[in-house]
Parts: structure tokens; sequence; C-alpha cells
């Protein structure tokens, strides 16, 4: 299977928009309510190919390259969680969105946990993928610091096929069209000085200003299921535990063998389950709010 066999027979389309003077590029199919996916350090729009279609059977799926990523546009500035934060609500802001689903690869999810942090009020619910290193590991932060600046500013088959395998538990899922992919996107003179503001969440100093604590994760509110796998290379399962329990009623899925990447390792089972969890409490919440007005028309007729 390709990329563009996972796209050939779908109706989608792929575009720029700009997101607060941020050019951003943007793969969108389907219908509904609206679903946004963040991919991870060093990632792009590709990662999720093959939850296109599935996805897009139930909601409107917005596929964003991040800032700094693929081909959105890559301001010359440190790339802290906040800033990635920001580009997601200038996003959502030129779609002229009022409530989204969320699901974050890695960093993607860590984007997606501050995000509903701090402007709860555009979130429904939402899926964190392997967010990992909860415990900001120096061999896990190392290794993916070297890994990626080794893929970038040494690019060529054999480096990007390294960083690539790295994510996966079956190696044999990095196809020669995924590294062409990451490859080209690479090999941009823009991404060769870009990937050194990615990879600052990787230095503890820059690190410690986003890690995950109970003094922001307190202050999601909104139904969060964190999708982890048995095979991770930043973390194990037990290390979501500390996650779950800063989020308040956040749930635990553990998608068997597969690596950092079960969206693409176990495209069928990540899209049940996410959108399993998406649907059921974003009808909850629905009900919840046709509740509240009620109530406060009653109130008012009282």
């Amino acid at each position: 299977m390709t990329i563009w066999t996972d796209l050939a027979d779908l109706e989608f389309k792929l575009y720029y928009l700009d997101a607060n003077g941020i050019k951003t590029r943007v793969l969108e199919a389907g219908t509904g309510e609206p679903l946004i996916l963040l991919h991870g350090t060093g990632g792009h729009i590709e990662a999720y190919a093959k939850n296109m279609k599935g996805l897009s059977e139930h909601f409107r799926v917005i596929n964003i390259d991040m800032v700094g990523h693929g081909y959105t546009a890559k301001p010359d500035r440190q790339y802290g969680i906040d800033f990635y934060s920001e580009h997601l609500l200038g996003v959502i802001q030129a779609l002229n969105l009022s409530k989204v689903y969320l699901s974050g690869e890695s960093l993607g999810g860590w984007v997606a946990a501050w995000f509903a942090a701090e402007h709860p009020e555009y979130v429904k619910a939402m899926v964190l993928n392997t967010p990992g290193n909860v415990n900001n590991k120096p061999e896990v932060m190392k290794k993916l610091k070297d890994s990626t600046l080794k893929a970038v500013l040494e690019a060529n088959y054999e480096n990007v096929k390294t960083r690539l395998e790295w994510l996966m538990y079956d190696k044999s899922q990095v196809t020669d069209e995924l590294i062409e992919a990451r490859y080209n996107i690479y090999t941009q003179p823009s991404y060769q000085e870009a990937v050194h503001h990615i990879v600052c969440l990787q230095d503890l100093e820059i690190r410690k200003l986003y890690s995950w604590d109970p003094s922001w994760c307190g202050k999601i509110n909104v139904p969060t299921l964190l999708a982890w796998t048995d095979h991770d290379p930043t973390s194990t399962v037990e290390e979501a535990k500390p996650i779950q329990d800063m989020i308040p009623n956040s749930e635990l899925v553990v998608i068997k063998d597969a690596g950092h990447w079960p969206q693409w390792e176990k495209p069928e089972e990540f899209n049940t389950v996410l959108i399993d969890f998406l649907l059921k409490h974003g009808n909850e919440t629905v009900k919840e709010e046709s509740s509240l007005v009620t109530i406060a028309h009653l109130e008012s007729t009282i």
C-alpha cells in the first residue's frame, strides 16, 4: 500500500491557509464535526494518510502540517509548545470553527493537551496518541534530537529511513514512498534552518517550561483518551499513568503490536478507537449542553 493508494478513491482537498500570518498546509476530507489531526516531531500530514478515508466517514478531517514542519511556513524563532498552540488557534480561527475534536501524536498530543488546557472552549473531546516521555528521560530526548538532526542535516535515504524505522515496531511499514516524502521535506533549505527550532524541546532547560504537570493538565476539562502502545520507544505503558492521573477523568487504551505511530501501523484499530471515543463523548457533550439550555430556559420563565 502507498500513500496515494490510501487517498486514491477519497474526495479530499490539499490547500494552504493563512493562520495568523503563517502559511499552513492542510489536507482535508469528509463532512460533519471537525477533527484536527496533529503529527509529531519532524512529522507532516502524510503521517495520517492511512487514516483519512476511515475518519472522513464520520468527521470533517483537517490534517495540518504544524508550524515549522512539512510545507508549512518556518518562522525563525524557538518552537515551544505555546507557539504550536497559538498556531493551532490560528488554524481554527482561519477556518471559522467554534468547536473541534483533536487528536495529536507524540508532539501533537502534547500540543493538543496544552491547547485544551488554555482554550477548553474550542475542544469537544480529544485523543492523545503516544504523547510519550512524560518523565523527560535524557536518553530519549538525546535519541530523538540526534536522529532528527542527522536525518535533516545529513539527509539521505538511509538516514531518513533510520529515523522513520525508530517510530515503528514493524520496520517493514517504512515504505520507499514514505522515505521519499520525508526526504523531500527535510531537504528544503528552510527546513534545514528550522530543524534547530524543532528539536529545541529536547533540551531540558527549554522543555521544563512545558513539562507535563498537574498545574496545567489539571485545567483540562474535556473528555480525554490516552492511546498508548506496547512498543512505544519513548515510554512504557506504565509511564502513561502519570498523565492519566494529571488529566481529570481521562481514560487509557493500549494498542498492541505497535510503536510510536499506531495510526500508521494499526490504522483500522486506531480509527475505531478514536471514532468510538470521540463520538461517544461528543454526543454526551451535546446532551449536556442541551440540558443546560433547557434549564436556563426554564429558569428564565419562572
